[in-house]
């Protein structure tokens, strides 16, 4: 199994992981005593998130403790996406902007899943178009791999024909997540950025009591 192979069956499991966490948010199965019950969407209270290793924009190797410092918003995507990536990183900049005009720093962070191409560099220069605080995080195809499982995406790079040009298939959720909770939920690309923004807030303050 190459490592394209490889990083399909990977995601594929991940995307079954995350359908089966639906049944937790029916509220079948969802523990007992959640806190923050009241700020979720019907969306997976699974087990998703967990620790990562990857590489900044200045090439250095960071985890997930050096890169979630406060509310973050995860997204996993690819520099050369025609369309869907720009529109989410867009949604997930203004998030944060509404977020900051109540008083709620947070930080929204793009994880490539496209590592061939996507250098620190190149996803430096992504993330720094759309938010100053933005952070673009690249790796090697394993550590890529690793953090696509930790939070059930799904990527598949489709052919290249040897010029460069290929899209790489993948799930579009952004992931909202604090550093003393872990991942907490997550949005579809429809939801509009003040919906955004108001989820974050309510588990924020959730978690402060």
């Amino acid at each position: 199994m190459d490592n394209r192979t490889a990083i399909a069956v990977g995601g594929a499991v991940g995307v079954v992981a995350l359908l089966g966490g639906i049944y937790l948010a029916t509220g079948l199965f969802a523990p007992a005593g959640d806190a923050m019950a009241q700020c979720r969407q019907g969306q997976v209270a699974g087990d998703i998130g967990g620790p990562f290793e990857l590489v900044s924009e200045t090439g250095e190797t960071v985890t997930e403790a050096e890169v979630i410092t406060e509310p973050t918003i995860v997204y996993f995507g690819y520099t050369f996406c025609p369309d869907v990536c720009p529109l989410d990183s867009a949604r997930n900049a203004q998030a944060v902007d509404i977020l900051a005009e109540r008083g709620i720093s947070a930080t929204p962070v793009f994880i490539t899943v496209d590592p061939a191409r996507d250098t620190a560099e190149v996803v430096g220069q992504f993330a720094d178009n759309f938010h100053d605080k933005m952070i673009g995080l690249t790796g090697s195809p394993e550590q890529i791999a690793a953090a696509s499982r930790a939070y059930s995406t799904y990527y598949s790079a489709q052919e290249d024909d040897g010029s460069g040009y290929y899209l790489v298939d993948h799930s579009t959720y952004s992931y909202l997540v604090l550093p003393e909770e872990g991942f907490v939920d997550f949005v579809r690309r429809e939801t509009p950025p003040e919906e955004v923004a108001d989820r974050m807030q309510c588990f924020v303050e959730a978690a402060a009591g």
